[in-house]
This record gives structure tokens, C-alpha cells and sequence, in this order.
């Protein structure tokens, strides 16, 4: 059972949406926080000139540490308690971005990453374990994982707008030193606001559990980004890291159904509702990436809008998001949970489809409709966060906001991996296969590196004056994004049904079932 210092009972309404405003807060540093670096990247790559490798890694670190920290950092909260781990993360992020001012090398930035990637594994499940233990009505419940959900749509919008004002006016320094007084506020606050509250437990920390998980799930996410970045699955490393993680992953499902108080209490999964929840995170967050990666650069270099437009364009999109995470909860409850969640699913997939099926030319307008869709589609984030939370107990709430995290992570990765090698894989053999044609010729090295992206063909066709290639390169890189669309929106359909079959017909959100 739960053993609340300062429990429900005790904590006056003031006080409980005091808390959520603390922690919204810090969520919003930390969504903020996500997006920001796709700015900084250019200026990080000219002052520190880092190797591709060491690049991929200032890019993917702090993912593969939240992801692999979630479940350890859950169990730790519900221990030691989750304001004393959820203050400790602000302090860690604090430390980091602090830290910056003395990064003189790409490996002193990856450190940063990793360990603002600690701090994040900290804040991320425990805001929303703190929420199931500290809303106990359902209603007051659903209005506060709605505007959680609304805050961090919100810090994925307003990210690239800030990185490129400071990056406009400072070095990029300031794109880590932004979160500063922000958490530092937050340290303060929390300390003086946020309740108390730990689980009773018996048995030590099962430390080898923790293990398994945390190179588990780094390892598998890993090797997915890294099938993702070749553009192929012909990688012996990728497949045996693949392998290697699903089997520890195994290992550690096999311990926690055998433990009488297992690290992750697995048998959540036995609940229908809290499957579909979860299942709803990974979905949402494949459709949402992969749109936003691929559909950003096709403004940037098809549309040629600057980053600062790209980012005030994006910021309607995440807005629209946000007033969605607010409204579906409502919605739910004249509708049913079930009609409506299907039905923001389905919007997002033909947000997809749309720009994949559309018979005439593609335009910004029809760009910004797709994303559009995808927006209101996001908003089905909040309603998996509230089927999830209405299927666990304030014991159990630690261990479902790790799995709803790492769900976000693996639909992150798998959208980004899996549609972005789709359209990187037509693009590709679509350059080479231009390039053959060409009047002038082009050494097969600068060939290769036309074929990696987008910006690389266009800047090597600029270079050489070939204008009309450059046109024939940005309707390749628009096709390939087509191309992509069409197999995520076909995908979401498949798991859209699969979401539907999951959710029981008359779940009520309003009403928790422990």
C-alpha cells in the first residue's frame, strides 16, 4: 500500500494543483529541451567539428539513457520517495546544463547528454506517477493528465522557436543554459509545495533486474536507430546488439513474474484497457515523429523556409495538440473512450494518407493540413495516459508511468527508424539512379554523400550548377515522403484495429478500478 506523508486526504485543492503547476513546469524544460538540440546540431557540428559517429551520439544519447533509466528510476521514486527523486532530477539537470559552459569537445557534450538523460529519467514517469497518487478522483484526474499532456506538446513546439532565438542571438551554449533557472526554480518549488509519498515495500531492490533492464532497453533501441541510420537491416552488429537486448529483455520479464515484488510489475498487461493505453502511446508517438522528422525537412529544403518559419509554422501544430489533450477527455465521456480513441487514431492516419494519397502536387498547404491532422491525432496521448492510470493502483503508478515512457521512446524510435529508412532508401537509389544521366560527372564518393540526405544532394548539385537536378532531387525527396506516409499510414490502420479489439467497449475513464 501506499504511505503517503502528506497523503490525499491531507492535501488541500490548492496544494494539489500547486503541484501539477510545479511539475508542468519542469515537464515543459524537459519537452523543450527534446526539440531544442534539433537547432543547436548545426552550430554544435561547426564549432566543435565532431566525427559522424560522436554526432549520432550527442543526437541519441539522452533517449537511450531516459529509456534505459525509466524502470530503475520508477522503482527508486516509489522507494525513497518521488518528490526526493523527482527534486534529485531537477538538481541533475541543473548540474548538466550548468556544466556546459565548460564543454570544450564533442565528448564533453555527449557527457552533458548522458547526464541530462539521468536528470530526464527522474522527472518523466514521476511527474506522472506524483499525479495518479496525488488525484485520486477521476475527474480532477483527467483534467490534470490533459494538461500534462497539453504542456509537454507544447515545450515540442515552442523547442525549435526558442533554440533558434537564442542560437540567433548567442552561442549554442544557451540552447543548454535556457533550462537553468527554470529547474533550479523548480528545486525550490517542489520543496516547498510537492506531497511526499513512498511504497511500502519488504523485499531490497532486485539490482539485477535493474541491470537487465537498463541494457535491455538501450540495446534494443539502439540497434533500431542503427538499422534506421544505414538505411538497411544488412548489419551483423545491429542484429547481434538487437538480439543481445530482446534476449536480457527476456530474462528480466522471466524474473519479474517470479518475484513476489518484482522491479516492473508486469502483469499490468493482463488488463485489456491498460494494453491498449500503452499500446496507444507507441502508436501516437510513431506517427507524430516520423511526420514532424521528415515533413521539418521538406520545408526546410523543398519549401526553402528558414529554421526560425519551420518552427513558428510547427507551433499551431503542437498548440492544436495541446487544446486536443485538454478537450478528449470530455469528449470521452459523451462519446465513449473506445469511439474516441479509435477516432483520434484514425484522424492522425489519414493525416498520413492524405498527403500520401493526394492525386495532385504537393504544397505547403497541403503540408501544414497533414500535420494539422496528425496534431488532433496526438491529442489521443492524453486518453492512453488516463486508460493506463485508471487501470493502476497509487502502488502501482510508478511502474506504469516507466512502461507508458518507454513506450513513448520505442514509438520515437520506430517511427523515426522505419518510416525515415523507407523515404532515405527510395531517395538513395532515386539520386544514383539521376546521377547516371548527367551530363557533368561526379566522382562516386560525392555521389554517396549526395545520396545520404536531402541538404547533402541538394548543396553537392548547387556546387557542380546543376539547377535542374536540384528540381529533380526535391520532387525525389517529396516522393520518398510520400512513399513513407503511405506505409505509416497503412501501418497505423493495422494497429488502429488492433488498439479497438483492446479497449473494452464500455471502459469508463471516470472511474478507476483500484
Amino acid at each position: 500500500m501506499v504511505k503517503d506523508r502528506d497523503s490525499q486526504t491531507d492535501c488541500s485543492p490548492a496544494r494539489r494543483w500547486g503541484s501539477l503547476a510545479v511539475m508542468m513546469g519542469s515537464l515543459l524544460v524537459v519537452a523543450m529541451d527534446m526539440t531544442i538540440m534539433t537547432i543547436a546540431i548545426p552550430a554544435i557540428s561547426r564549432e566543435l567539428n565532431p566525427s559522424t559517429e560522436q554526432l549520432l551520439w550527442i543526437v541519441d544519447s539522452y533517449s537511450l539513457v531516459v529509456a534505459g533509466l525509466l524502470v530503475v528510476m520508477s522503482a527508486l521514486s516509489d522507494r525513497f520517495g518521488r518528490k526526493r527523486v523527482l527534486m534529485l532530477g531537477y538538481l541533475t539537470f541543473s548540474l548538466a546544463s550548468a556544466g556546459i559552459v565548460l564543454a570544450d569537445s564533442a565528448g564533453d557534450v555527449i557527457a552533458i547528454r548522458l547526464l541530462l538523460g539521468v536528470g530526464g529519467s527522474m522527472i518523466m514517469p514521476t511527474t506522472l506517477s506524483m499525479i495518479r497518487v496525488l488525484f485520486t478522483d477521476p475527474q480532477e484526474r483527467a483534467t490534470a493528465i490533459g494538461a500534462w499532456s497539453a504542456v509537454a506538446a507544447l515545450g515540442i513546439g515552442v523547442g525549435p522557436i526558442l533554440g533558434g532565438v537564442l542560437l540567433h542571438f548567442f552561442s549554442w551554449h544557451s540552447a543548454f543554459l535556457v533550462n537553468l533557472p527554470l529547474m533550479l526554480l523548480a528545486v525550490v518549488l517542489a520543496g516547498l509545495v510537492l506531497p511526499e509519498s513512498t511504497v511500502a515495500v519488504t523485499k531490497p531492490l532486485d539490482w539485477f533486474a535493474a541491470l537487465l533492464s537498463m541494457v535491455g532497453v538501450a540495446e534494443v533501441l539502439f540497434a533500431i536507430k542503427r538499422f534506421g541510420e544505414l538505411k538497411s537491416l544488412a548489419s551483423w552488429d545491429a542484429w547481434a546488439t538487437l538480439v543481445t537486448g530482446i534476449a536480457l529483455l527476456t530474462w528480466f520479464t522471466l524474473r519479474c513474474l517470479h518475484r513476489e515484488e518484482p522491479l516492473l510489475d508486469l502483469r499490468l498487461f493482463t488488463s485489456r484497457s491498460f494494453s491498449a493505453g500503452i499500446l496507444t502511446a507507441l502508436v501516437t508517438m510513431f506517427s507524430t515523429a516520423a511526420a514532424f522528422l521528415l515533413l521539418t525537412q521538406w520545408l526546410l529544403v523543398v519549401d526553402k523556409q528558414t529554421p526560425t518559419a519551420v518552427g513558428f509554422m510547427l507551433l499551431p501544430v503542437t498548440i492544436i495538440s495541446g487544446v486536443a489533450a485538454l478537450l478528449i477527455a470530455p469528449l470521452a465521456g459523451r462519446a465513449g473512450t473506445r469511439r474516441t480513441l479509435v477516432g483520434g487514431l484514425l484522424l492522425a492516419t489519414a493525416g498520413m494518407l492524405v498527403l500520401a494519397l493526394y492525386p495532385g502536387r504537393v504544397t505547403l498547404g497541403l503540408v501544414m493540413i497533414s500535420l494539422g491532422m496528425i496534431g488532433v491525432g496526438m491529442g489521443t496521448l492524453a486518453l492512453g495516459s488516463l486508460l493506463i492510470m485508471a487501470q493502476t493502483s497509487e502502488d502501482t503508478a510508478g511502474n506504469a508511468a516507466a512502461l507508458e515512457e518507454i513506450s513513448y521512446e520505442l514509438g520515437n524510435v520506430l517511427g523515426v527508424a522505419t518510416l525515415g529508412a523507407i523515404s532515405g532508401a527510395y531517395f538513395s537509389h532515386g539520386v544514383l539512379a539521376a546521377a547516371a544521366d548527367l551530363d557533368v560527372s561526379v566522382d562516386q564518393g560525392t555521389l554517396k554523400h549526395a545520396s545520404e540526405s536531402v541538404a547533402a544532394a541538394v548543396q553537392v548539385a548547387g556546387e557542380h550548377g546543376l539547377t535542374g537536378f536540384v528540381h529533380e532531387i526535391e520532387q525525389l525527396f517529396t516522393d520518398s515522403v510520400r512513399l513513407a506516409f503511405l506505409a505509416g499510414g497503412a501501418a497505423m490502420l493495422v494497429l488502429s484495429a488492433l488498439i479497438a479489439w483492446l479497449t473494452p467497449k464500455n471502459v469508463d475513464i471516470t472511474k478507476t478500478t483500484h
